[in-house]
């Protein structure tokens, strides 16, 4: 396989520098193919996904899966835990008690109407991104599962800000800065800017 510089978007995690022997496909020899398999991925993920909206979504077990169905057609770290602290992210050991903290509180919110549907997705997505449980593809893979919890719960899906342009959340833009801003925003617990962006 050839190598690539990998690029990033702002706010997201780099692959280490050795990550590309972690890549799958012997095929890929730059960051456009790249991208094009993992969209790929990501599609039949969410076809998967669909089929499994009566399922549990809100067990670790569901949170794995899923994850592994985005990206095994990609990466080896599909469906794996992270296993090093990284610029973003509760420290490794706290992953699984911070992650079982935050299903269970979303199961709480939704069973007692704590929040209304999307401010109680608003907080999942904000929490689950913050834990950042796995190596990378934290961001889109919390996205569809906020989707996911909406979809279940007789709500649409996000649009994330992409109503109306053409502009993807994972490339530098408008649209992914506005979403980091949001996040910002909730890390001071206020919700209403990431609710406002992922209905715009």
């Amino acid at each position: 396989m050839s190598k690539f510089k990998v690029t990033y978007p702002s706010g997201a995690t780099p692959i280490e520098p050795d990550g590309l022997r972690d890549l799958i496909p012997d095929y890929i020899s730059t960051m456009s193919e790249l991208n094009q398999a993992e969209q790929s991925n990501i599609a039949d993920g969410f076809v998967w996904a669909e089929k499994q909206i009566q399922a549990d979504l809100l067990s670790a077990s569901f949170i794995i899966k899923l994850h592994q169905k985005m990206f095994d057609q990609v990466w080896t770290w599909a469906g794996k835990m992270r296993r090093s602290n990284t610029n973003i992210g509760v420290g490794k050991e706290h992953i699984m008690n911070e992650l079982g903290q935050l299903l269970g509180n979303t199961q709480y919110w939704i069973k007692n109407n704590t929040y209304n549907i999307d401010e109680t997705a608003a907080r999942f997505h904000h929490r689950l991104v913050q834990i950042h449980v796995f190596p990378n593809g934290n961001g889109r893979h919390a996205r569809l599962m906020t989707d996911l919890i909406l979809m279940k719960n007789g709500a649409s899906r996000f649009s994330w800000g992409t109503n109306g342009t053409y502009t993807p959340l994972e490339a530098e833009g408008r649209t992914r800065s506005d979403y980091l801003a949001a996040l910002k925003k909730a890390d001071k617990n206020d919700f209403n800017p990431l609710i406002a962006f992922a209905r715009s």
